[in-house]
């Protein structure tokens, strides 16, 4: 009897780097391993989508689309190529618009893609009809998703097998157009058992000869029994990736599963494990200058109560590292059980699971629920579409006072539909005004990556790489600028002036006074801040490092207590800086993209 055939695809270059390097990596650096890989017979690939579209123009100056073009040129014209697409988000975090979302499909059509794999974070089917149908109007294929992850221990309500077979009826039900069906769970949370339970019950559903798969990561440790689960189950396709990007974050590495596999009756696509080998060396040769977060790489026993996706944790974790928080990061993922449960049980994967982060992050740095993270309040109050279950009623109070919007249960994408800043209008205005050539790329660009998108385009893109070479210049600049050289200074002890020879090594130093007199030396005085008539001024500073990214009010205009002042933006986070009471703006103290730390005056007002 013939072993039965189990697709393969290769997630390396998008879902691996993404999971490890926050999607940082550059195109020129990566594509010798791309002809490697199709050396190596795979023939299978997830190039793009996902993150790996925004992190390009955000941190690379590179063009996604340029990547997929290149991408494609080296791996032939046969080879399947598969992006991520968020449902009615496509490649973006907010939603778009019925323009935006039949651009993004025409568009990777246009630029390489064969296959889309579809989802919707929070198993709202609604978002994905629309999506669905115009993958598959522009030529492509549509993998149709239900999103998977286990809940926090002493979490019910959702995410059990009778979930996902609503799910999944809900999806056959709607006549939403599909090539192949895929579970996906992005924080590698769900357990064997459920995964085996829930292919088998989908197996039985849908119909005869229908593509299944299985997505998951090796984060929480059990990606490799999930995989074997539902080989027994009856899949036919799982996602594997690479060393150095396997493991840990990111998907199983493709020799593991070729050994976890030996001797039983599945062709893992007909890979060999010497020509794996020899692309993995390869790769490992085209990223070995790229630092290597030491999260990326372990299996972490604390997952489970977060859930924080693979695709996500790197990602926070680098903005963290970059904001100088770091230490903050035990906190936020205890926070986030906390979050998830009141959040109403959607996915914890992206967008999802941004949410969940940045709300978490302001629950530790600004107190429980004293700050609602925009994209996680407006989730609770349904902009994005229904949550599994009813978000918490007291958190839906919070979020529509902070925000100042009202609950609604209109569809998300007539909501969008609604808004005039995401018509194509409006983004080919953009366009004209900021004399950029207008293309369909690039209004696509420009809609899904915005200011960002804008500064790219101008050539003013900001480059972000964290490779070893750079953080060593970096690092003995730093250190050079901290030395004091050879030679003699004069320092000033207790109000003693001494002249003083330096020198490396354990040479001899003269100490000898200058001119025997005493000086007294005054520790500099704090700097206090100006005080009208009443003496009552208050500096306004910042909750948490980041970047000005607009300023709002002006320095002698009235405020408002909750008026904002000012917007920083920080860990993928607009936040408001806004007036704790009324009274007149006495000073602006930065400018707009500015580096602020946590605490720094911003404003004083009176």
């Amino acid at each position: 009897m013939a072993k039965k055939f189990i697709d393969i695809m290769d997630t390396t270059f998008r879902d691996g780097f993404q999971s490890v390097f926050g999607g940082r990596v550059l195109m020129n650096d990566f594509l010798p391993a791309v002809e490697a890989a199709k050396t190596a017979g795979i023939t299978h690939f997830e190039f793009g989508g996902g993150a790996r579209f925004q992190s390009l123009y955000f941190y690379l100056r590179e063009d996604a689309f340029e990547m997929m073009d290149q991408f494609r040129k080296i791996v032939g014209p046969d080879a399947n190529l598969q992006t991520l697409a968020r449902g009615v988000n496509t490649v973006m975090l907010d939603t778009g618009s019925k323009e935006l979302i039949d651009l993004h499909a025409k568009m990777f059509k246009k630029h390489g893609t064969t296959t889309i794999r579809n989802f919707d974070a929070l198993n709202d089917v609604e978002n994905l009809k629309y999506s669905g149908e115009r993958i598959v109007h522009h030529g492509l294929k549509h993998e149709v998703v239900v999103t998977m992850m286990d809940l926090p221990p002493g979490c019910y309500g959702a995410h059990t097998v009778e979930f996902y077979e609503k799910t999944l009826r809900e999806i056959l039900d709607s006549g939403i157009p599909y090539n192949s069906i895929c579970f996906k769970d992005a924080s590698g949370t769900s357990s064997p058992q459920k995964v085996f339970e829930t292919i088998q019950m989908a197996r039985k559903l849908i119909p005869e000869g229908t593509h299944l798969r299985l997505h998951t990561h090796e984060t929480a440790g059990v990606s490799v029994a999930a995989y074997m689960a539902a080989l027994e189950a009856g899949v036919d396709g799982i996602d594997m990736a690479a060393a150095p990007v396997s493991g840990g974050t990111s998907q199983p590495d493709i020799l593991t599963m070729l050994h976890a596999t030996k001797g039983m009756d599945y062709d893992l696509g007909g890979l060999e494990i010497n020509k794996i080998l020899t692309y993995e060396k390869e790769l490992q040769s085209c990223l070995s200058d790229y630092f290597m977060p030491p999260e990326a790489t372990m299996v972490s026993p604390i997952i489970p109560f977060s859930p924080m996706p693979g695709g996500a944790l790197t990602a926070n974790t680098q903005m963290m590292r970059d904001n100088g928080i770091m230490d903050k990061f035990p906190e936020v993922i205890a926070a986030m059980t906390e979050v998830v449960e009141k959040g109403g049980y959607g996915t914890s994967v992206t967008p999802v699971s941004q949410f969940y982060f940045q709300q978490a992050l302001n629950n530790v740095m600004q107190g429980p629920w004293n700050a609602i993270a925009p994209g996680y309040g407006k989730m609770v109050l349904g902009y994005f579409g229904k949550t599994p279950v009813a978000p918490d009623p007291e958190v839906v109070k919070i979020a529509s006072e902070k925000l100042g919007l009202e609950p609604t249960t209109e569809k998300a994408l007539d909501l969008a539909n609604a808004d005039e800043s995401k018509s194509l209008s409006n983004w080919i205005n953009r366009l004209k005004e900021e004399n950029i050539e207008i293309t369909e790329e690039n209004i696509f660009i420009a809609a899904a990556c915005q200011d960002k998108g804008i500064a790219f385009l101008k050539g003013e893109g900001e480059l972000n790489v964290r490779k070893l070479s750079e953080m060593k210049k970096e690092e003995e600049k730093e250190k050079g600028s901290k030395s004091m050289g050879n030679g003699n200074y004069t320092v000033v002890v207790d109000g003693q002036k001494f002249s003083v020879q330096v020198a490396e090594g354990n040479a001899d130093i003269q100490v000898t006074a200058v001119d025997g007199e005493s000086t007294a030396v005054s520790a500099p005085e704090a700097p206090k801040p100006s005080a009208d008539s009443s003496g009552n001024l208050l500096d306004i500073k910042a909750l948490l490092p980041g970047n000005v990214w607009k300023i709002v009010a002006n320095p002698g205009q009235s405020v408002n207590e909750g008026d904002v002042i000012m917007i920083l933006e920080s860990m993928k986070m607009e936040i408001d800086i806004v007036a704790p009471k009324g009274g007149v703006i006495k000073s602006i103290n930065v400018a707009t993209n500015d580096k602020v730390v946590e605490g720094q005056v911003v404003a004083v007002l009176g």
